[in-house]
């Protein structure tokens, strides 16, 4: 394993990360959970990201349970706050009331008394950001949170984020975007603007929900008990975009490289998000301890710029790119 700065800061992260949206407390019982977190850590991977949403709140606990007896020095600790946790009108958002009862019980969940990072998990337009970041402040200065980031701002919210964390002389440190070779919305003004301030990528989906390994073939059924058949997954919807025959081809096309790489499909998707330099860290996620031991392959590999533009050819328009696409 290899590790990363956190943007501008004095933290470090392995550069693959261990998440749990939709797998923990949902997709797998918990001690397949468990397994898959100690292959993680067996693997060298250092940072676990979850959210207080995940699977209505119960994949905090999971991973709290699955990380205890670890040494806490040892781990970095993300988690987010933004959407429901609750049917209350205060249950969401990033109001002071909110933000301030979601991190308890995130604390509790996750059976530690701080987290290394805490994220808005989205931006809040009915809420002063203002009173957003003299929250987080307060987190910050009450030693609860370390750092503070965010997830799919966008580049005019994050600079307003940041003048702010600048004004409050606390850590803004990251963002956390969707980002993967075939979805590159972030690069003309997102990285440009996180570099900018300091702030690195935290990214998600890497794999593009599972597309990327190849295990779907254009004009074929998904695979029993996939991504794509799992009506339950919060992944499911988001992955249709990708089940054209013309992506599925594209993506077929990208073994041979792959091969080239010496490395599976899913870590050749991996080790491509990696190659970005403002990318501090990949989360990927698991129903399988084998599929950590394999994407972990990932981590040190660096692509030549010749193998980066021939992917680049084999994908063509199927990528997405449009910065519009960037959640606000």
């Amino acid at each position: 394993m290899e590790f990363r700065r956190l943007g501008r800061s004095g933290i470090t992260v392995s550069e693959i990360s261990y998440g749990n949206w939709i797998t923990h407390g949902g997709q797998v019982e918990e001690e397949q959970a468990a397994a898959c977190v100690r292959a993680a850590l067996d693997a060298g991977i250092t940072t676990f990201d979850t959210a207080d949403v995940y699977a209505g709140t119960r994949a905090e606990a999971v991973l709290g349970r699955a990380l205890s007896g670890e040494r806490r020095e040892g781990l970095e600790i993300f988690t987010k706050v933004f959407f429901p946790t609750g049917p209350g009108p205060n249950d969401h958002g990033l109001g002071r009331k909110h933000i301030t009862e979601s991190i308890h019980n995130s604390l509790r969940r996750l059976g530690t008394d701080y987290v290394d990072l805490y994220q808005a998990h989205r931006y809040d337009p009915s809420t002063p950001l203002e009173e957003t970041m003299s929250v987080f402040a307060d987190l910050v200065h009450s030693g609860k949170a370390l750092y503070i980031g965010v997830s799919e701002w966008n580049p005019e919210q994050i600079a307003a984020g940041a003048e702010l964390a600048r004004e409050l002389r606390i850590p803004f440190v990251s963002n956390q975007p969707q980002y993967s070779m075939l979805w590159r919305v972030i690069e003309p003004a997102v990285v440009p603007i996180c570099a900018r301030e300091g702030m690195s990528q935290v990214v998600w989906s890497p794999i593009a929900q599972g597309v990327l390994t190849g295990k779907y073939q254009p004009g074929a059924a998904p695979p029993p008990g996939s991504r794509a058949t799992d009506e339950t997954a919060g992944g499911a919807e988001m992955i249709a975009r990708w089940m054209r025959d013309d992506v599925l081809t594209r993506v077929q096309e990208l073994r041979p490289l792959a091969a080239e790489a010496g490395l599976s499909m899913a870590a050749f998707a991996v080790a491509w998000v990696l190659q970005n330099q403002n990318v501090a860290s990949a989360i990927v996620g698991a129903t399988r301890p084998e599929q950590i031991k394999d994407n972990v392959t990932a981590a040190g590999v660096r692509l030549d710029p010749e193998l980066m533009h021939r992917i680049d050819q084999v994908l063509g328009d199927v990528v997405e790119r449009d910065p519009e696409k960037v959640t606000g």
